[in-house]
C-alpha cells in the first residue's frame, strides 16, 4: 500500500485507526512491527512511529519498550458497521470477550421477518463476573451457512461479515434500560428484575440488504454509551 503525499503520519494513522476500531486487530493483540507496517505503507519508520505516537494518544494502542505496541481498544461507538458497539466506563477493565453459542436459528421477531438466520452469542467478562452479552442474528447466506461449525474470523462479526460480502452501511438503534428477565439473570449471574441498559440495532448493507440484527444487555455499573455526530 502507498500512501498518498501529504500528512502520511496521519493518514497511516486514520487507517490503522479504522482496523483497531473495526476489531481487525483485537484488544491486546501485537500490532506489525515497524519495518513491516514502513513496508506494507510505504513510508519510513519514523513516519510510523508518528502515526503510532497518535493512536497511543488516543487511547487505542499502548506500546512496551523492546516489546513493540499492543491494541488497547475494546469497544467502540454506536456505529452498525462495527462489531461490539460499547466500552466500558473504566478502560483499565480486563475484559474478556467469550462466544457462547452459533447456531442457526429461526425468530419471529419484527425486524427479522422469516429469514433463515444464524445467532451468534457472546459474553463480555471481568474475571468470572459476566457485564454483557450480546445476541446478534446475521443471514445464513451461502458463505456463512458453516458459521455454527467454523466459528467467527478472527472472533469478530464485523470481520466475518465483511469476509462474507456484507458491509453494513446503515442501522436503527434503540436505548432503553429495563430489568432482567429470570433467564438473562441466570446468563449474567444476577438476580431477575435487576435494571440492565437494553440496546437493540438492526444493520443493512448500502442496497438495503439485511445485514445483522443486535441485541445487549450492559450492566450500567461498568457501560457508558457514546454517540459521535458529524456532518457529511
Amino acid at each position: 500500500m502507498t500512501v498518498p503525499e501529504g500528512l502520511k503520519h496521519e493518514r497511516v494513522a486514520a487507517v490503522l485507526d479504522r482496523e483497531v476500531r473495526a476489531g481487525l486487530v483485537r484488544r491486546g493483540a501485537r500490532l506489525p512491527g515497524e519495518v513491516e507496517l514502513a513496508r506494507r505503507f510505504g513510508v519510513s519508520r519514523n513516519t510510523v512511529r508518528a502515526a503510532l505516537a497518535i493512536l497511543a494518544r488516543e487511547g487505542l494502542i499502548s506500546t512496551r519498550s523492546g516489546k513493540g505496541s499492543f491494541a488497547a481498544f475494546d469497544g467502540r461507538p454506536l456505529d452498525g458497521r462495527l462489531g461490539w458497539t460499547h466500552a466500558p466506563a473504566d478502560p483499565v477493565l480486563d475484559v474478556e470477550s467469550r462466544t457462547i453459542r452459533i447456531a442457526h436459528e429461526r425468530t419471529s421477531h419484527r425486524s427479522l421477518s422469516t429469514e433463515k438466520l444464524i445467532v451468534i452469542e457472546r459474553l463480555q467478562l471481568v474475571g468470572d463476573t459476566p457485564i454483557a452479552w450480546e445476541r446478534s442474528w446475521v443471514p445464513a447466506l451461502e458463505p456463512l451457512r458453516d458459521l455454527p461449525r467454523k466459528g467467527l474470523v478472527n472472533d469478530s462479526i464485523a470481520v466475518t461479515l465483511t469476509r462474507a460480502g456484507l458491509h453494513p452501511d446503515h442501522c436503527s438503534q434503540r436505548l432503553r434500560t429495563r430489568p432482567l428477565t429470570p433467564a438473562e439473570a441466570a446468563t449474567l449471574a444476577r438476580s431477575p428484575g435487576v435494571p440492565f441498559l437494553h440496546t437493540e440495532r438492526t444493520s443493512w448493507t448500502a442496497d438495503d440488504r439485511f445485514a445483522e440484527h443486535a441485541e445487549c444487555l450492559l450492566d450500567p455499573a461498568h457501560y457508558e454509551l457514546t454517540l459521535d455526530y458529524g456532518t457529511a
